[in-house]
């Protein structure tokens, strides 16, 4: 973050917007999956978003510049494909999972960003954050106890996705400074519906023979999710540290949970509540840990 770009109001208030959008992809994909394969639904869903977020940017007459960041290609290709790996990932998990559970268990991706700081940058854990974290998997056992010849294997697609989120995130927060905002989602979703493009023609799963309104469904998703709210998420990442917008994201499952009950009809059992509270409670103490580790360098 650059010196005097620190702004808590703007910061707080793009990533409220972001965690709002971003709520809406539990929804709107759970739906489309019930017409699509993941697969399908991932190449449709990436290719939209990507019409939209270049849209956007011509739209926005940017510079030759700023749409060829030239010096930033190297990450763009590696943001592209860990997207690409992510989508198709988190769609193959959602769908054979429950909307609400599946966003408790995206609450690992804090977990993962320090897990990473810790494996890669030789960065300590503190008692707080290893107390915070198996409480959370304290949650996600208790979630999957005798469940899990049903869920495990949508558990585990949606954990190894939320390593690619990671991936994601860390990469784009290094680039905000020298790549517009609009300008590094709009590459993120294109460079990841190649990818994922590759992938699914390469195994013969395109199928696009669907029910139009599973098509309309993904299409208003496409642009919700995974083009506006990173929109806005990429520039709370210019005003805000990434822990403190973390906390926002973690409150995500709180909004998806009624948003699942009037459009879908759907809500978690009792034993995914239960977990997914835990896991809930863990994610907003690690953020909070994180937060004020922060604002304690800082100061």
């Amino acid at each position: 973050m650059k010196d005097g770009s620190y702004d808590p109001v703007r910061g707080f208030l793009y990533s409220l917007g972001g965690a709002l959008l971003i709520s809406t992809n539990f929804v709107t994909a759970k739906y489309g999956l019930e017409g699509f394969n993941p697969e399908t639904f991932s190449l449709v869903w990436t290719f939209a978003a990507a019409v939209y977020a270049f849209g956007i940017v011509l739209a926005g007459r940017s510079s030759r510049d700023q749409i060829l960041p030239v010096r930033s290609m190297k990450p763009m290709l590696a943001l592209g494909t860990a997207t690409g790996v992510g989508m198709v990932l988190a769609w193959k998990g959602l769908a054979s999972l429950d909307a609400a559970f599946a966003s408790f268990l995206w609450r690992f991706f804090p977990v993962l960003t320090i897990l990473s700081g810790v494996l890669f940058l030789k960065e300590r854990l503190s008692k707080q954050e290893v107390l915070a974290m198996l409480i959370m998997l304290l949650g996600c056992f208790w979630s999957v106890a005798g469940r899990w010849e049903t869920v495990g294997l949508g558990v585990i697609l949606t954990l190894l996705a939320a390593c690619a989120g990671t991936v994601q995130l860390l990469i784009a927060k290094s680039q905000t400074h020298r790549v517009h905002p609009n300008v590094l989602v709009a590459y993120r979703v294109g460079i990841g519906s190649a990818f994922i493009a590759g992938w699914a023609f390469a195994t013969g799963a395109a199928n696009f023979s669907v029910e139009a309104r599973y098509w309309y469904v993904t299409l208003l998703g496409a642009f919700l999710g995974p083009c506006a709210s990173f929109l806005l998420t990429f520039r709370a990442y210019q005003y805000w540290s990434l822990s403190q917008s973390s906390i926002i994201l973690t409150a995500q499952p709180l909004l998806v949970l009624p948003l699942a009950y009037i459009f879908l009809g759907t809500l978690p059992t009792l034993k995914e509540l239960v977990g997914g509270s835990m896991i809930l409670l863990g994610a907003f103490w690690l953020a909070f840990v994180q937060v004020a580790r922060n604002t304690k360098k800082a100061s």
